[in-house]
């Protein structure tokens, strides 16, 4: 059970600032032969990947704990299902929107959309993919009535939140930092 909390905890939240790494240095763009956008591609494949193994541990470890009878009425059921699917269309959606690059930290290599996204699901849900993803394992724990799982979800959540409070303001600055430099530019050229 260590295993899976400290996993999730190193999946979630990049405290050896990793991806800052990349922003300040382009490690694994320079890894890569100076190609930022197939670095990131390689880093969404392995955090893709990763994910995958992560959601296997989950559904492991909460499969071997015991249920309860609470969780297997009917209420809760509903309510399973209804989590997975919203969980899903937001991180979906939010998949969808973003774009691979959008998803998996390519702001962290200088690959920037035209506009931080502000329609469906962002306008729904601050970080959709975090309280979609937050969702599904909430709704799975339920779906197995296994309390165990919802504890589990629990540290999820807390590791998703401590995350935001980084990853929000660090991306909201990237753009900021575009955005100004975009002014800069435009009156630059309106002086010549």
């Amino acid at each position: 059970m260590a295993e899976i909390f400290r996993d999730f905890f190193v999946d979630y939240v990049d405290f050896d600032k990793k991806s800052l790494l990349e922003y300040h240095n382009k490690v694994l763009t320079k890894l890569f032969g100076g190609r930022s956008v197939t670095a990131c591609y390689a880093l969404a494949a392995t955090i893709f990947s990763l994910g995958i193994f992560r959601d296997y541990l989950y559904k492991t470890a909460i499969t071997e704990q015991p249920t309860h009878p609470l969780l297997l009425s009917v209420y809760s059921q509903a309510a399973a299902y209804t989590l997975i699917a919203l969980g899903n269309i937001f991180v979906v959606s939010s998949t969808w929107r973003l774009g691979i690059t959008g998803t998996f930290l390519g702001d962290y290599f200088g690959i920037l959309l035209d506009e931080m996204v502000t329609g469906f699901p962002f306008n729904v849900v601050g970080a959709p993919m975090y309280w979609g993803s937050t969702m599904s394992f909430l709704g799975t724990a339920l779906l197995f009535a296994k309390p165990a799982g919802i504890l589990l979800t629990g540290w999820v959540l807390l590791v998703y939140i401590v995350a935001l409070r980084f990853e929000d303001p660090f991306t909201a600055e990237i753009y900021a930092k575009r955005e100004r430099e975009r002014a800069a530019t435009k009156s630059g050229k309106k002086q010549k």
